[in-house]
């Protein structure tokens, strides 16, 4: 089932018709009104607002959205709900995935028990000595070598295949399906396609498992081995895709988020070192060059990107990024209403011929003032093309105002625009005038001229084309995912995903006030998520909500809605003092209570016109006692609101 059908389904199906099919309703007001088909009544309680989405019934006090509605009548499951309004409205769902989803989350078990034997190898074995001295001796900690479960995959042959399937009962088709075997020649059995080397578990944003690398060590007879590569990184499966995957998301996210800033670095013991200095929002491109996907991701987190390693105009270099590319890609989304949003790139200039881990290692200071100082990427290019032709003759003036006049003609605001055009005449002594005369000249077709986007040098390959970014699997349009929601209920959720210990608190406050999350999927998933403390509480835990299990528990649908709260823009509650986040909840749950109370008050005014049309003295003299409770009720609510909303505004960041 793919994810967002439920906002498809709400924007196509009206909840007047669907509920009109077996529910009576005429106008009352802005609503409609009529007996209410779950419990047995002679006066119509039952009432459907249609600006809402929304019914209730003020007899026997049910309420919630289309879904809700269909479950309740037909006895359905919220999925089975989904299915069966889906096709009412003609959006096709595909069956397998359900099916495709539960294969994939046992598949993420036997890669992380197989990452888990790694890690026992290298810390508690002698055959993993010489690669935990090798991890010493390029400044990890023991800390970071167990925080980031880093292994050593033994040198025999079949080890870990006899391993998984002797004491875990790992089938060896899992085994193959994750990428962790290889097919003997002539069909007889498998061997480890990880032996000798160290390994780094690959995760995706949510932290469950989907690949590994592994790296020889130097010095070793496999280092000298001219046909085994120094890095080697799962293959393509069900679960990794290296064009999609960045190593260390899992743990940059937040910071990535927190900072609006992505720093990313080629190799995985760059982005290692980075975290354990607490550079947390480095991630690694597993040693090739950015792919559309790996923009996508990133742009979940940040707008800002800083490059810090090998960049290459065109991105022609194996393993480097394409600078100009990546510009260009800037105003292609600047011109797109996606979600999907880069505003800065920018290159980090480090020591000749150091790594970024050797920074990192030996002087985090500089590494600190380089990702501080780094260059905007047109700034970059000025310099890159000043250097790459010869500016002190015409003919090399000609050739960088040929390579950059593109890239500038792609700069929307005129000030900044401006401001380059004069670190370019600088540069090159090209006057400003005649750079004007250029920028404003008719682009020379493709394949024209040297020097022009014809050559290679700046001529994009359509790799980082908007269109590329935005249709990535990874490229999640939030916006879209939301709609199921309501804007209070979409503040909530992603306060109890990211601050997990607010979730029983709230269950027990809806309870108390006998109140309900407006929507379906809201509620669905706020079920999920205690349902799954419940599950730690029966494999003898103290009820901890934890992520990865939870997000393999959900159907697509929930899965797409949860993915999407996570990485919504915004500012980390963890970064909130835990007053502040619990405020932030209470005012949540009084905008939801004030939505339940102008319902009631709604209901009661119309209710009221028609008892002083029917000429009814006595229940209009009832219906004005309950219309005087009501609003001293709203008045209540209103200080209550106030009130949170001043505590809110004297608390302060930690």
């Amino acid at each position: 089932m793919a994810s967002g059908v439920a906002a498809e389904v709400k924007s196509k199906l009206a909840i007047v018709d669907v509920v009109g099919e077996s529910v009576q309703l005429r106008k009352a007001g802005t609503t409609l009104k009529g007996l209410c088909p779950f419990h047995g009544e002679k006066t119509p309680s039952f009432v459907v607002t249609p600006a809402r989405e929304s019914w209730h019934c003020f007899g026997c006090g049910e309420g919630g959205d289309i879904f809700s509605f269909v479950m309740r009548r037909e006895g359905l499951t919220f999925p089975e709900a989904l299915k069966r309004l889906a096709a009412k409205a003609g959006i096709e769902i595909d069956e397998r995935t359900s099916r495709e989803d539960a294969r994939k989350a046992r598949l993420r078990e036997v890669l992380e028990q197989a990452i888990a034997f790694y890690h026992v190898v290298l810390m508690q074995s002698k055959t993993g000595a010489p690669a935990l001295e090798y991890l010493h001796g390029r400044g990890f900690t023991d800390e970071t070598i167990e925080k980031f479960q880093l292994g050593w995959a033994p040198d025999g042959w079949d080890q870990m295949i006899k391993m998984l399937q002797s004491r875990r009962g790992v089938e060896l088709a899992e085994l193959a399906d994750v990428g962790l075997t290889s097919a003997r020649p002539n069909s007889r059995g498998a061997y480890d396609k990880f032996r000798a080397r160290v390994i780094f578990a690959i995760r995706d944003a949510s932290g469950a498992a989907v690949g590994i690398g592994g790296r020889v060590l130097p010095g070793t007879a496999a280092a000298t081995d001219s046909n085994a590569p120094k890095y080697l990184n799962s293959p393509a499966t069900v679960l990794f895709d290296k064009s999609r995957t960045l190593y260390l998301i899992e743990r940059a996210r937040s910071e990535m988020r927190r900072g609006d800033e992505a720093v990313l670095v080629e190799g995985y013991t760059d982005a290692l070192m980075a975290h354990q200095a607490g550079f947390e929002n480095v991630v690694a491109s597993l040693g090739t060059a950015l792919t559309p996907a790996q923009v996508a991701v990133i742009a979940r987190y940040a707008r800002e990107i800083v490059l810090a390693y090998d960049v290459d105009p065109a991105g022609q270099h194996a393993g480097s990024i394409g600078g100009a590319e990546l510009f260009r890609l800037i105003g292609a989304l600047a011109a797109e209403e996606t979600g999907v949003e880069i505003t800065r790139v920018r290159v980090a200039r480090l020591p000749e011929g150091k790594d970024p881990d050797e920074v990192i290692r030996e002087t985090p200071d500089l590494w600190r003032e380089s990702i501080r100082t780094a260059q905007p990427i047109v700034e970059f290019l000025i310099d890159y093309y000043a250097k790459a032709f010869d500016v002190r003759r015409p003919e090399g003036k000609r050739q960088a105002v040929a390579a950059l006049v593109p890239l500038l003609r792609e700069i929307r605001d005129p000030v900044v625009r401006n401001g380059y055009l004069q670190a370019l005449a600088r540069r090159t002594g090209v006057e400003e005038r005649v750079l004007l005369e250029a920028l404003h000249a008719p682009e020379p077709a493709a394949g024209t001229g040297r020097g022009g986007r014809g050559d290679g040098a700046t001529g994009s390959s359509g790799r980082f084309s908007a269109d590329a970014v935005i249709s990535a699997p990874d490229s999640i349009d939030t916006k879209a995912e939301l709609k199921a929601v309501s804007l209070d209920e979409r503040k909530l959720l992603r306060l109890l995903l990211l601050v997990p210990d607010q979730q029983e608190r709230v269950a027990e406050t809806l309870r108390a006030q006998n109140l309900a999350l407006p929507s379906t999927p809201a509620r669905e998933l706020l079920a999920a998520m205690l349902a799954d403390r419940d599950r730690d509480r029966e494999a003898g835990g103290a009820g901890r909500f934890e992520r990865i299990r939870f997000l393999d528990s959900l159907d697509p649908e929930l899965r797409g809605l949860a993915v999407a709260l996570f990485a919504e823009r915004g500012p980390d509650p963890n970064d909130l003092a835990g007053d502040r986040v619990r405020i932030g909840v209470d005012q949540c749950l009084l905008a939801l209570e004030a939505d339940r109370l102008e319902e009631e008050i709604a209901f009661n005014t119309a209710e009221q016109k028609e008892a002083e049309a029917a000429g009814d003295s006595a229940e209009v003299l009832r219906l004005a006692a309950t219309q005087r409770n009501l609003n001293e009720a709203r008045r209540s609510l209103d200080r209550r609101r106030e009130d949170t909303s001043l505590l809110s505004s004297a608390g302060g960041h930690r």
